[in-house]
């Protein structure tokens, strides 16, 4: 009887999910960061333009570079009109 209790509780544990991991890019802005560091970087996707990552990423180990996953970067900028026609089908 231990046995088949531990046995489900062995099984149950194998189901329970990991930790979440944040999303590395955000889709509302062009430009990102990735800082380099010794004990691991980061990238950091909020900035408008290559010249304004350019200025933070002064002096650090860093680089900018075109989010890959820019929502807009077919030309379509977020309105009013362009949400519309989305929604109506």
């Amino acid at each position: 009887m231990r046995f088949l209790r531990l046995m489900i509780l062995g099984v149950g544990t194998m189901f329970v999910p990991g930790p979440a991991t944040a999303q590395t890019y955000n889709p509302a802005f062009p430009v990102c960061l990735q800082v380099y560091a010794p004990r691991g970087g980061y990238i950091e996707c909020a900035y408008t333009s290559l010249a304004q990552c350019g200025l933070s990423a002064s002096g650090r180990a860093a680089q900018c570079y075109v989010n890959p996953f820019f929502a807009y970067a077919s030309g379509d900028q977020p309105g009013r009109a362009h949400r519309q026609r989305q929604r109506v089908y």
